[in-house]
């Protein structure tokens, strides 16, 4: 089955969060807006008092979980709080992981691997789907049909997020690069806007908001490829990993829960999605069942040479595109980024 990230990415505004009590479910627990500098889930011994997580659209295991409270359930005899905040784009997460305004975020694997690079202590503890969530998009009545034609063109798209490494990657297939083009900077709502209104000639989306570009504007795909989308990973502070190994394993055997919940419930998790993201449902089902992989044969669940060899071409692309310092060295950032102990400990 294929069941679709990286989001918006540019806005200030602090986090939306809600926070529950071990033993409740979060997604009917009342919510209250924090500031991305929340205090650390710090607590005494092994365990912390609270595990602050992020949810996403692009990221269906979460808010299965968020859905549920399975984790809270799972975490009520020890006393321990679960914290949920809304990220709306994979530097959002990293933002959240830097300032230790979370425990875990939800990334697309191209930007945990440039948050390592600028040394975000973060690391890659399980892989969530394998969604094609990125791809070029025109306006239904453009005549542009092939990569080549984007020279000259403006297209938005949002930096350091999936389909901006996407973007990159296929101007380079097609002997183009970032100076042939004129890169306008928009969070992925705002890049489906820009193209419907005819201010700019293509968009690299990001589903849900490219799923409904086409659904409902009656844009066009002119070029995908599943294979430039750098999986969905679940990232970890290094810090809590290190303070609390224990419950790592238990987050990441909720999310593979979850995972396998979806693949059983199809049209019920798509429900879940068009109700959290105020979606149609045939958005989310074709976000959610037509364009994300979740099986583990796929690469899906414990991190590792799959998704090593889809993060391996992002390297170079760092440092020719000067997305990282002149002294970054983000082949050591990939060495160091994968984890798959945590994963391989309660996946079997």
């Amino acid at each position: 089955m294929v069941l679709a990230a990286c989001g918006d990415a540019t806005s200030t505004t602090a986090p939306a969060s809600t926070t529950a009590a071990a033993g409740t479910s979060a997604g009917t627990s009342a919510g209250s807006a924090t500031t991305a500098a929340s205090a650390p889930s710090t607590g005494t011994g092994n365990k912390p008092t609270e595990i602050r997580l992020d949810y996403a659209y692009y990221n269906p295991s979460s808010l299965v979980l968020k859905k549920f409270g399975w984790l809270e359930s799972d975490l009520a005899a020890d006393k321990i709080n679960v914290k949920w905040v809304l990220s709306t784009g994979s530097n959002k997460a990293n933002e959240y992981v830097s300032a230790n305004s979370i425990d875990f975020g939800s990334t697309a694997g191209a930007a945990a691997l440039l948050a390592r690079t600028n040394n975000v202590p973060l690391k890659t503890v399980y892989v969530y789907s394998k969604p094609e969530w990125t791809a070029l998009v025109v306006p239904g009545n453009s005549t542009i049909t092939k990569v080549e034609q984007l020279k000259g063109k403006k297209i938005a798209v949002t930096r350091g997020t999936d389909p901006f490494f996407f973007l990159l990657r296929i101007l380079k297939d097609a002997g183009l690069s970032q100076s042939d083009v004129e890169i306008v900077n928009l969070q992925h709502p705002d890049g489906r806007t820009a193209l419907q209104r005819g201010q700019v000639d293509a968009w690299v989306g990001l589903d849900p908001h490219m799923a409904a570009a086409e659904l409902e504007d009656g844009a066009k795909i002119i070029y995908r490829n599943i294979d430039y989308n750098t999986y969905g990973t679940l990232n970890a502070r290094e810090d809590f990993l290190k303070q609390y190994p224990d419950y790592a394993r238990k987050v990441i055997a909720e999310y593979e829960k979850a995972r396998q919940w979806i693949l059983a419930n199809p049209d019920q998790a798509a429900q879940i999605l068009s109700d959290e993201a105020k979606l149609s449902l045939p958005v989310a089902k074709k976000e959610l069942v037509e364009r994300t992989v979740l099986d583990p044969k796929a690469g899906v669940g414990v991190p590792g040479d799959a998704l090593k060899s889809a993060l391996t071409p992002v390297v170079p692309i760092l440092t020719s595109e000067k997305l990282v310092p002149d002294d970054a060295n983000p082949t050591k950032a990939l060495s160091e980024l994968i984890d798959p102990t945590f994963a391989s400990a309660v996946i079997k």
